[in-house]
């Protein structure tokens, strides 16, 4: 039988009826809709969150951006005070220059707006239909001379150590943009942004020449910056300053350095403190804190908390994962060789971050109570959601859930090829033991596995539209976990490497299946529980990690890097695949990633004097927690995160109707995961991830997980 799929089109195609379809025994979660009846208001209510958003725009976000943008005020240049993500910043202006409101006068809009070299850039790239977080290079237009004398001047005005060390900071991308700027023309005009030029290319001074003679009059000026170096000039940077603190392990001086500029104190905070020789923090470092934490935008702040909490911990042997910024998120990991911090250190430190989040979630306005899921816990403050993959729920990477009931979990794969280029996806599963020790696969190559504890539907080596291809691969969670398979790592690979991004349509998920009854190629959307796009420039999506014995799994959401020749399992190896998801499991299990379960307690302490948690382990409840006449927040939400020390202990079979009961009729923070508490008559807010009974209210605001890191800003 060929595996290709066969022409729609082909005159002796009879179609036949599927018999004995797969039908969803539920009909699932609701989701409840209400329609919009003032499109401008409503599109100006969802703008005005996503320009305040300080985290930058999944590609969902930015969509949305861009086509209400014109509805809206900030669409005809009536901007808010401040875009606090340069991204989406730039991704606007763009929008703004690129289609003028009439007395739209593009000066003051990018004098007022454009603040860094980088600024400059991106507006660059995003006119000349690029990427504005310059992730992937941009090939860049020439823009309109009235516009290039605009970009050159507030280049001019910049700081010039911040202007040379911005344009270094990217320099084949600044390269490639002075070719369309050409800042050497009017030097006179624009002394400041050639000399930064000059530094970035290397150009050759001669102080005979009346060009050669205004640069070396301009970096004269500007010893802060630059030196003169014979016949070119070259940068004299913060950064260097501060590495060379660094590698003379001057704590005291690097401390100062890196209190310059508050963003990077904290991302190299522990740097800094792995020059301590003491258990306490360097004088200098501490005021460094104390002056630049309410600077600090909330993401480097939250990453910092949630990194330097396991730094007590002697991890040797063990990995350390990054993730670069790409287009799509790609994991790079290396061995970890720091030594431990000293507790006294690492707790002064973290005290004085996490006062900051509590003084900064104290502002707004106080709720009379707030409920709280102990289940956030196993939900990451989302992170590098530039990348994230389009999905049905909006899982932060490293979360871990709960699978659906039912006895198999289907996963499935469905893409459509570009015209005229034959496109062969596999979706694939490898198998691993306790120790992560390869057990087997179930791919194209090996359809059933283990008597039936994993059947794959069939290898399909084409997808022509308009109906595409689709795989699926069934996992009898069961017959796995009595097999010894521990882990499950679902791949999806780009088998004759056509980009994701090529395809004009290709998704993946899974969906929950009964132990017994029909299971045909039918696609009930009733049973499915997540789905997700696949794209940017990668062959190959690792999206979870599947712990079989326990039924959760890891939201990775990465992509690996392809080999040479045709991908599959077997061309990457289960020893390496065995190690990336190893390392991944490692990572996000050790705590380092600050959770929704930590940013909910900090903004109930914050702002409540009660607090209702509802737990499920070991046995169903609803914690009652008050705050005392002698606690201040921070005493408050340790006690509260403890999940000790209550004033209250409810035992109840449904803690989220005793929740429910005790919150209605106030104004309530609610955050949870399923959204399965429903007060009546209740005002606040309500996070949840999974659509349920607080849907429903008209009075309480629902908010994502990336507003409520918004509100740190």
């Amino acid at each position: 039988v060929s595996p290709r799929r066969i022409d729609a089109d082909d005159p002796f195609l009879r179609p036949v009826r599927a018999v004995g379809a797969a039908k969803a025994p539920v009909p699932g979660p609701l989701r409840l809709l209400r329609l919009g009846t003032d499109r401008a208001a409503d599109a100006t209510a969802v703008v005005d969150a996503l320009l305040a958003r300080r985290t930058p725009l999944s590609p969902r976000d930015r969509d949305d951006l861009l086509t209400l943008l014109p509805l809206t005020p900030a669409g005809q240049g009536l901007l808010p005070q401040d875009i606090p993500v340069r991204e989406t910043r730039a991704m606007v202006l763009g929008a703004l220059v690129r289609d003028a409101p009439d007395g739209l006068p593009p000066r003051k809009l990018l004098a007022e707006r454009l603040t860094t070299a980088t600024d400059v850039l991106r507006l660059l790239a995003v006119l000349s239909g690029g990427d504005a977080g310059l992730v992937t290079p941009s090939r860049f237009t020439s823009p309109p001379r009235p516009l290039r004398r605009e970009l050159l001047a507030v280049l001019d005005g910049l700081p010039t150590s911040y202007l040379v060390e911005d344009v270094l900071r990217h320099p084949t991308e600044w390269k490639r943009a002075a070719e369309v700027l050409h800042p050497f023309e009017r030097h006179a005009r624009h002394p400041r942004a050639a000399l930064a030029f000059a530094v970035l290319r290397g150009t050759p001074v001669d102080p005979g020449t009346t060009f050669g003679s205004a640069l070396l009059e301009t970096a004269a000026a500007h010893p802060d910056a630059v030196r003169v170096d014979g016949t070119r000039i070259r940068p004299a940077t913060w950064a260097g300053r501060l590495e060379q603190a660094v590698a003379e392990g001057d704590a005291g001086r690097a401390a100062a350095l890196a209190g310059e500029r508050p963003g990077e104190l904290v991302r190299r905070l522990d740097l800094l403190l792995r020059l301590h020789t003491a258990d306490t923090l360097e004088p200098e470092l501490g005021k460094a804190l104390l002056r630049g934490l309410p600077k600090v935008g909330p993401g480097p702040l939250l990453s910092a908390l949630g990194a330097l909490r396991t730094r007590t911990e002697d991890r040797t042997g063990r990995r350390r994962v990054f993730f670069p910024r790409g287009e799509v998120t790609r994991a790079l990991t290396v061995p970890e060789r720091r030594t431990p911090l000293p507790s006294g250190l690492v707790t002064e430190a973290v005290t004085l971050l996490r006062a900051e989040v509590l003084r900064r979630f104290a502002v707004g306005e106080p709720y009379e109570l707030s409920v709280l899921d102990a289940g956030l816990a196993d939900l990451t403050v989302p992170f590098t959601e530039r990348s994230t993959a389009k999905a049905l729920v909006a899982v932060p990477r490293g979360s871990t859930q709960n699978l659906p009931e039912g006895a198999v979990l289907r996963l499935f794969l469905h893409w459509t090829e570009p015209r005229g280029n034959r496109t062969d996806l596999d979706l694939s599963v490898a198998f691993f033991d306790a120790e992560w020790r390869f057990t087997g696969l179930c791919d194209y190559t090996d359809l059933v596995y283990g008597a039936d504890a994993a059947v794959h539907s069939g290898d399909l080596t084409s997808a022509p539209a308009p109906r595409g291809a689709t795989e699926y691969v069934d996992l009898d969670l069961e017959r796995l976990a009595e097999r010894g398979d521990v882990y499950a790592v679902p791949l999806v690979f780009s088998y004759n490497n056509v980009p994701f991004e090529e395809l004009p349509d290709a998704f993946a998920g899974f969906m929950a299946l009964p132990a017994h009854g029909p299971r045909d190629a039918s696609y009930d959307p009733r049973t499915v529980r997540q789905r997700f796009d696949l794209a940017g420039d990668s062959q190959v999506c690792l999206p979870m990690i599947v712990d079989l014995g326990r039924r959760r799994a890891l939201w990775t959401d990465t992509h690996l890097p392809s080999t040479g020749g045709f991908q599959s399992i077997g061309s990457h190896g289960g020893g390496v695949l065995a190690t990336v998801a190893r390392d991944l499991w490692e990572q996000f299990g050790s705590g380092s990633r600050t959770t929704l379960w930590d940013l909910a307690v900090w903004r109930a302490a914050a702002r409540s004097v009660e607090v209702a948690v509802t737990s499920r382990e070991p046995e169903p409840a609803l914690l009652r927690y008050r705050r005392r006449p002698d606690e201040d927040a921070a005493a408050f939400a340790t006690r509260v995160s403890s999940a000790k020390d209550s004033e209250e202990r409810l035992e109840h079979p449904d803690p989220d109707t005793a929740a429910a009961e005790l919150a209605s009729g106030k104004r309530v923070f609610l955050a949870t995961v399923h959204g399965s508490v429903g007060p009546a008559q209740a005002s606040g807010t309500l996070y949840r991830l999974f659509p349920g009974p607080g849907d429903a209210s008209e009075t309480l605001v629902r908010v994502t997980a990336g507003d409520l890191v918004a509100e740190l800003g």
